[in-house]
Order: C-alpha cells, then structure tokens, then sequence
C-alpha cells in the first residue's frame, strides 16, 4: 500500500501521479483521480492565497489517509494540496485513489475530498480582480452536509 502526502506551493501532474500508484502493479482495477481547480468567481478573483500550519496539515492528512485504508481495501493514495497564491483555472488539490474494485477508488476519493473540504487544516483568503483583498473563505454548508455521510 503505497500513501504519497504532499503539500507544495507549485503544480503537480495528475497522470504522472496516478501511473505512480498503478505502475508494474497488475492488482489494481481502478484508478480515481479527482484535481480541484480554483475558480475565477465570475470573473472578480485575481488569486486565491492558501495557508496552513507545514508539519500539522500533512500529518493531518495522513490521519485521515489512514482512516480511509482502513474503510476501504485501497492499493494506494495520494493527496497533494498546494499553498501560497494560486491563480484562477490553476490546480490546487489532487486526490489519486486506486484499489482492486472502481466502488472502494470512488468513495475513498470522495472520503478524502469531503475532508479537505471541511476539515483540513488551510485558510484561504480571497485576493479580487479589482485590487481589494477578500476575505477568509468560510466553509459552504453544502460541504458540511456532503462530508456528514461518512460520520462514524
């Protein structure tokens, strides 16, 4: 079982990654690979400026890695979540999951992005198309409600 944590300020490539985790393995059926991507607002962002605490947000992340090894029969996983500005249309999470069957890769994946979504350890703070600084992001209760799915 193969865990790949990182945060990182530059970008990453989602195929590299994934044939990462499935390459010279012949156990492996399934492969899901989600990259969210920053969005431009209609139009009023210039840059979304992630933060985080370095040692606290990976082995963060780890923990919650490890929860969904244990839920579902995984052959490996991978998250990368990058920090610093990141422009509109640029990549800024990416979760790789692979196992023997597409029903374990599908919901430890989306597992895994409920949790970065309300939970993670990042702060984003809003910079605007006009010059004005945003303020911190707020979780979306719709985010909230999709990661109450995997309660406990």
């Amino acid at each position: 079982m193969t865990t790949t944590i990182r945060i990182q300020a530059g970008d990453f490539d989602a195929a590299a990654e994934a044939r990462k985790l499935t390459d010279g393995r012949r156990d492996i059926g399934a492969v899901v690979t989600f990259a969210g991507l920053c969005r431009d607002e209609g139009g009023s962002l210039a840059a979304l400026e992630l933060e985080h605490y370095p040692q606290m947000a990976e082995e963060e992340i780890a923990r919650v890695a490890a929860r969904a090894r244990a839920r579902w029969p995984l052959a490996g996983v991978t998250v990368i979540h990058r920090h610093g500005k990141v422009a509109p249309g640029a990549q800024i999470v990416l979760v790789v999951t692979a196992s023997a069957h597409r029903t374990a890769a599908f919901e430890a994946a989306e597992f895994l992005m409920d949790y970065l979504k309300t939970r993670a350890p990042f702060w984003k703070k809003e910079h605007r198309a006009d010059g004005s600084e945003g303020g911190w992001v707020e979780a979306r209760d719709a985010d909230d409600r999709a990661a109450e799915r995997w309660a406990d």
